[in-house]
């Protein structure tokens, strides 16, 4: 029987936080999913207690969103981050047992900034809501995205943006970006990246895979996601969400197909390994 190891990063800094749950959740399903694996799900809080994975011990990595500036503060946690980083995208580069890294929001920010790819700065208004997000050139290609349409419907949740991406420095580092936020024409504002390929084994999102109806219905109990939702698209469309929050093909989808196709893969990828190896 083959033993897959998986970390949960916990970036909420002690904050209780519905996402969380989410990869919790959808984490456990996969264990369950798996008859011919031994899984293990460990749990890691990053912020608030500097716990953080040493590589050579698990397999995957979910490292979470959170709240807060994603440009360095001085905590001693954002050093050990950057090292994890590096080791991961390191080891994957000379070693044929491959670890697997998914990024959500907040954690997708801190790797952006950390390999330089562009600019993560803070939006002129919080940005909260089910939103359109389009597929690249790339995207259309992105194993994870294979099953949704374009553009997908995802849960967004942030005060920083991805935008002005370094392509020349993409280009060096073999990374890709797989979606950007829609298309707003009578705003003159550039539009931000929405998910990365960082490697083959690493992928990142600025929203929130993991979210699923019950979760956001929970989220818009908070004032200020409620009210930045109906800033970015006023009342009439606010109502109108709520309304279509659980439709089949929006939020429900997503979390359905991406990081379970992410988890999946890796495990096949890893049981292959695992037989070479035998």
């Amino acid at each position: 029987m083959n033993d897959i190891r998986i970390a949960l990063l916990d970036m909420n800094n002690n904050q209780v936080n519905q996402g969380f749950k989410n990869i919790k959740e959808i984490s456990e399903a996969f264990r369950q999913s798996c008859t011919g694996e031994n899984v293990s799900i460990t749990t890691f809080d990053v912020r608030s207690k500097n716990e953080i994975p040493d590589i050579k011990d698990f397999d995957i990595f979910i490292s979470s969103g959170g709240p807060g500036n994603p440009h360095r503060e001085g905590f001693e946690w954002e050093d050990q981050f950057s090292v994890f980083l590096d080791s991961i995208y390191n080891h994957n580069r000379i070693s044929q047992e491959k670890k697997y890294l998914f990024l959500i929001c907040h954690s997708f920010q801190l790797a952006s900034i950390h390999w330089k790819l562009g600019n993560i700065c803070k939006r002129k208004s919080y940005s909260f809501g089910v939103m359109p997000v389009h597929k690249t050139e790339d995207g259309e290609e992105e194993f994870l995205f294979k099953n949704l349409p374009d553009p997908f419907y995802a849960v967004d949740s942030r005060a920083y943006q991805f935008i002005e991406p370094d392509h020349e420095r993409f280009e060096e580092l073999g990374m890709k970006i797989t979606a950007i936020e829609k298309f707003r024409p009578h705003i003159d504002l550039e539009r931000a990246v929405m998910a990365v390929r960082f490697s083959e084994e690493i992928f990142g999102t600025q929203f929130h895979p993991e979210a699923n109806p019950e979760g956001m219905i929970e989220n818009l109990k908070d004032e200020k996601n409620k009210l930045a939702m109906i800033e970015n698209f006023g009342m009439e469309k606010y109502l109108e969400t709520i309304d279509r929050i659980d439709d089949e093909d929006k939020i429900t989808l997503t979390q359905s197909q991406i990081l379970p196709r992410f988890l999946d893969q890796a495990k096949q990828n890893i049981i292959s390994r695992s037989n070479v190896l035998i």
